[in-house]
């Protein structure tokens, strides 16, 4: 098991050597392929390429601004080692890393390979002169406008490179770089004369001792089918291990005694201890906060049972003193609320006051006084509705009508002084509100905003449902507020206190937040001297679905 564990440790570090082998090739080509993208989009060198020359001097003159400016793509990192160009261009002097392209470069390999490709190719050049010298080849036709002459660029990387990414020291075996026909292009295998020929890798004669790690494929277009692959001794693999197999025997056999008597005393120990806190973690689930015994030991398992009688001390306390208190606050603040609830609700439930006015209604119609009627009417209405505070809920059209009955009647006070307008959408009627959320500020608007200008006043009511929201706005052009009193009123809300002032607006936001939690929107904006407008957004709640 041991030796299968090395075996397999060893295995994985080669292959993330080899990894990192393969990783290191690929960036070193893709910086050629990079520089070569660059020169492939750039539009100078196809018109300097393109140019038709009159004289050497002209032709001196373009190549020294263009390749002036072409020094940017020179090499930059110490991978790349030269760059050419190849052109069938007759005009163009074949110097200063420019080549002819004629039939003697047509029979290269390299230029075969290349027609047949849409990409940039990888190639190593001069396989026959002993050469290690690898290649990236492209053509320069980005340009389709700019294709009279053919215009080839070939960077060539540093073979010292390419010598020192696959000779690397923690490589105790050989690495064979093969192309996408199975031919070795470049190897650490001296024994193998790769250099001056073609070999297939599957002719290499592979040793019974040696294993042969997984392909590191080359999955980028331009290498088309290249991988890396490597083999190493089983024999180098366990050298460490064979060397020191009598310590591994002799630490075993300690390793394994003494330890086991040691685990034996300590996981008893563990044991007995950790099932005592069990039992008493069980007795706290049935609330019986005892304490653990014998308490006290110095290492995990004592202080762990002293932090579980410090907590089960503290839990009992919190239950006792904090938790039963708080129960206690919160019924009385509760109880408190609802107090307040009720005396307000006791202020507007006088039955003999509606049966009163019914009575003085019918009167005034006896005697032909319409109007002094209608606006009695409107009052039992008002009063009729508070006979029935237990009803939770209403809808908008209900609750309008209360608004309405209560414009007439303020309007029969004011005369021409009050003017109001309602805009509802047709949707809105059949919504489902709070009972008496919207008349309190209509109240606000009236009175306290209204009732003390001497020019007109006027009010304009609007319910929209916008979003998934019933959307009620109320804006005056009354006396409005300071802004201080305006903070001192929103400040009261969110602080919850008692009812005092402002009770109707109290009312309505407390109702609000006890039946939507955080659900709705609360906003009040006012100027002194230019009015007040309130809005409150609702969730949309139909009838029969609230």
């Amino acid at each position: 098991m041991t030796t299968n564990n090395i075996k397999n440790q060893k295995m994985h570090d080669i292959e993330l050597v080899l990894d990192q082998i393969t990783n290191e090739f690929i960036h070193v080509v893709d910086q050629a392929v990079a520089m070569s993208t660059g020169i492939y989009t750039d539009s100078r060198l196809y018109d300097f390429f393109e140019e038709e020359y009159e004289s050497t001097l002209q032709y001196v003159e373009a190549y020294d601004y263009n390749f002036r400016e072409f020094h940017r793509y020179s090499p930059l990192y110490y991978s790349i080692q030269s760059i050419y160009f190849y052109t069938d261009n007759p005009g163009v002097l074949y110097a200063g890393g420019i080549r002819p392209l004629n039939n003697v470069v047509k029979e290269e390999e390299w230029y075969k390979k290349l027609n047949g490709s849409t990409n940039p190719i990888v190639i190593r050049t001069n396989p026959f002169i002993n050469s290690d010298l690898f290649s990236v080849i492209r053509k320069l036709d980005f340009f389709k406008d700019k294709n009279r002459y053919e215009k080839i660029v070939r960077i060539d990387i540093n073979p010292l490179s390419i010598r020192q990414l696959f000779h690397n020291m923690s490589f105790q075996g050989e690495v064979y770089l093969l192309n996408g026909e199975g031919y070795i292009e470049y190897t650490t295998d001296n024994s193998l004369y790769w250099m001056k020929d073609y070999i297939n890798f599957e002719s290499v004669n592979i040793d019974d001792d040696l294993i042969i790690l997984d392909e590191k494929r080359l999955n980028n277009n331009y290498f088309e089918g290249w991988k890396v692959v490597g083999t190493i001794s089983e024999k180098e693999i366990l050298k460490e291990l064979y060397n020191s197999r009598r310590f591994i025997i002799m630490l075993v056999c300690i390793n394994f005694i003494l330890p086991t008597l040691i685990i034996i005393f300590i996981s008893r120990s563990i044991h007995t201890r950790i099932l005592r806190v069990l039992k008493h973690m069980k007795r706290m689930k049935k609330q019986k906060f005892d304490t653990i015994q014998f308490a006290g030991d110095k290492d995990e398992i004592g202080e762990l049972t002293d932090e579980f009688n410090k907590m089960s001390h503290t839990i009992n306390k919190l239950i006792n003193e904090v938790y039963v208190a708080n129960i206690q606050k919160k019924d009385l603040e509760l109880k408190e609320k609802q107090a307040q609830l009720s005396a307000l609700q006791s202020q507007i439930n006088p039955h003999f006051l509606f049966n009163a006015l019914e009575t003085i209604r019918m009167r005034s119609v006896i005697k032909g006084e319409k109007e002094t009627a209608k606006i009695i009417q409107n009052m039992a209405k008002i009063f009729r509705n508070s006979l029935t505070w237990g009803k939770d809920w209403v809808t908008v059209r209900e609750e309008l009508k209360l608004i309405t009955c209560f414009l007439e009647i303020q309007k029969y006070r004011f005369g021409d002084k009050l003017e109001y307008t309602l805009d509802i959408d047709e949707e809105a009627y059949d919504c489902i509100i709070p009972n008496m959320v919207f008349l309190p500020f209509v109240e606000n608007a009236s009175i306290h905003g209204i009732e003390s200008l001497k020019e007109k006043g006027k009010l304009h009511i609007a319910i929209h449902v916008k979003r998934g929201e019933v959307v009620f706005t109320i804006e005056d052009n009354g006396a409005g507020m300071s802004e201080e009193k305006l903070t001192n009123l929103i400040e009261s809300l969110k602080n919850e206190e008692s009812m005092g002032e402002s009770v109707g607006i109290k009312n309505v936001y407390y109702r609000l937040k006890l039946y939507y939690k955080n659900d709705y929107d609360f906003t009040i904006n006012s100027y002194p001297g230019k009015g007040t407008t309130v809005q409150i957004k609702l969730p949309v709640a139909k009838q029969g679905k609230c």
